[in-house]
């Protein structure tokens, strides 16, 4: 029988019979679990969860997708429409063959090119979004977003920024500065 990858025999397990495992290193910061819930709130699960099924226990324990699994568990609405089953690719391996996938998984995901990134961003402006929706669906804060549109060195995507008043000229009247006003300047 030739092979077939897991993903092929994906099946919806009851988050209760989920388990974590207790070996995983990869943490995600707060502004990409906030991402990633967007990504499933706007796209659904694209991705199953990688899981062990022991079964003794009756559970399924994660190789990948842990964080996949804290949206459902920390969000109702996801946990509502999808009816609390996630879904689960199921790999039939030893332990240490299991954390080795874990990291592979971990690794695997890469990270983004600043360059390929500015571009996207400069793309995006030139379609008409603005910055907060910029900033809003691809999960940046605002200086990142600015951090970005820097990088382009285009100044048409600063058309929408407002910036401060850090210097403005002062009349004599206002003050008594000399003539070419170089008093003003130095104090």
């Amino acid at each position: 029988m030739a092979y077939k990858s897991p993903v092929y025999h994906v099946i919806p397990v009851p988050i209760e019979k989920v388990r974590p495992n207790t070996y995983n290193p990869n943490a995600v910061a707060p502004p990409e679990m906030r991402l990633l819930y967007e990504s499933i709130r706007v796209d659904g699960y694209t991705m199953p969860i990688v899981c062990y099924y022991a079964k003794s226990q009756d559970i399924y324990v994660i190789v990948d997708g842990f964080h996949r699994y804290r949206v459902m568990l920390e969000h109702p609405d996801i946990y509502e429409r999808e009816g609390g089953v996630l879904p689960v690719s199921v790999i039939d391996k030893p332990l240490d063959q299991r954390m080795a996938s874990t990291i592979r998984h971990n690794r695997a995901r890469g990270s983004h090119d600043v360059d390929l990134m500015s571009n996207i961003v400069k793309e995006l402006h030139e379609l008409g979004r603005s910055d907060a929706w910029i900033a809003k669906h691809l999960g940046m804060d605002k200086d990142e977003l600015l951090r970005l549109k820097q990088i382009t060195g285009l100044t048409a995507l600063f058309k929408d920024v407002k910036f401060g008043q850090a210097w403005q000229p002062m009349d004599e009247e206002d003050g008594d500065e000399s003539e070419n006003g170089d008093d003003a300047l130095l104090g």
